[in-house]
């Protein structure tokens, strides 16, 4: 019996020990240190070739291997900011599945890291008042679904009170989600900061998902006017005037806010886009050969403005989409700044524009 009982024990040691051997080692992947340098790691005993990709760094850099099967690098003192980042392991991409701060996306799978200031960047958690966001469902007549959007809702809002507010609509880039604007471009946070500091009016904040396809995109733009909109002012305390309302997005979601706000200026007094990306049927369609009443634009917006990176791939084309505005006598206010097509910049455009809203 004894005899038994042994063998019993040792053939489940033996298997305790390969499920030991077996199981990834624990690591803490990102590892932000005082200085702002950054230790990244992963963890593959088979991998031959492991990169970070970042856009804190100018071209891709190797980890190396420990005996363990741990891959790591630390990256030398980054500028506090919020980095989007990945591995390449054997040229295949991922994200760090360290990290569950995940960058919101379709089509690049990547992390994020949060490197901080020795002062709280405007993005920050701060010790203000918060607002929140809400995951709401609309019904879209337009596409014939039912889709997702978030709404940020100010500090001390009460949907049965009598303040009325205004409403931002904010729409994403390209392949990015509804939830990209949260998450990897902290408008609440920021907002959070600007309403507490005064330098911004309290608002709702509107984050759609600006991707309709298999529909045509623009299809985007009557769901936003006939769908998403109403939706809104169904059920929410907000001013239904052109004057209440503002749109503004990053990228393609900038060439969205282009197409939605200048050819509907009787319902948006505010259009702020972002490194916008024009080159679609849509922004075709309506600006080619555009014979604009720029007295009514004008006299109907109270604020236009475009804003780009001067390291931005869009750089080119925006600055002649900017010119051609200016062109036919529509009052366009550019911030050109540096940096490139990213959410650092983004960030900052949506801090600048937070500010300039109805005011």
């Amino acid at each position: 019996m004894k005899r038994i009982l042994y063998i019993l024990h040792a053939i489940l040691l033996s298997g305790v020990t390969a499920i030991a051997q077996q199981r990834p080692p624990a690591i803490s992947s990102p590892e932000v240190h005082p200085d702002q340098s950054i230790t990244f790691k992963y963890f593959s005993r088979k991998a031959q070739k492991v990169t970070l990709n970042g856009e804190f760094l100018k071209s891709p850099v190797a980890l190396t291997k420990d005996t363990s099967g741990v891959w790591s690098v630390t990256v030398p003192p980054v500028k506090p900011d919020i980095y989007p980042y990945s591995f390449t392991v054997d040229s295949v991409q991922l994200a760090d599945p360290s990290n569950t701060y995940i960058f919101a996306n379709e089509r690049f799978k990547r992390s994020i890291v949060d490197v901080p200031g020795d002062q709280p960047l405007i993005h920050s958690l701060q010790n203000v008042p918060h607002g929140k966001v809400s995951y709401r469902y609309y019904k879209s007549g337009t596409l014939g679904t039912t889709r997702q959007l978030l709404i940020y809702t100010p500090p001390g809002f009460n949907p049965n009170g009598k303040t009325k507010y205004p409403v931002l609509y904010l729409i994403h880039g390209g392949s990015d989600t509804e939830e990209t604007w949260t998450t990897v471009g902290r408008a609440n946070l920021i907002a959070d900061n600007l309403i507490a500091q005064g330098k911004a009016k309290p608002m709702l904040i509107v984050m759609p998902y600006g991707n309709v396809r298999p529909a045509p995109m623009p299809d985007f733009t009557k769901d936003m006017v006939a769908d998403i909109v109403p939706f809104v002012e169904a059920n929410y305390p907000v001013n239904k005037d052109s004057k209440s309302r503002a749109v503004a997005g990053f990228s393609v979601g900038g060439g969205q806010t282009l197409n939605i706000g200048l050819t509907n200026t009787d319902k948006f007094a505010y259009i702020c886009s972002y490194a916008p990306y024009t080159a679609t049927e849509e922004f075709q369609k309506n600006f080619t050969n555009w014979s604009p009443d720029a007295a009514k634009i004008n006299s109907q917006l109270k604020l236009f403005t475009i804003s780009v990176g001067i390291d931005d791939f869009l750089y080119e084309p925006v600055k002649k989409n900017i010119a051609m505005f200016e062109e036919k006598k529509i009052k366009t206010k550019s911030y050109i700044v540096p940096g490139g097509h990213t959410w650092m910049n983004c960030k900052q455009y949506l801090a600048t524009t937070l500010q300039e809203l109805f005011k």
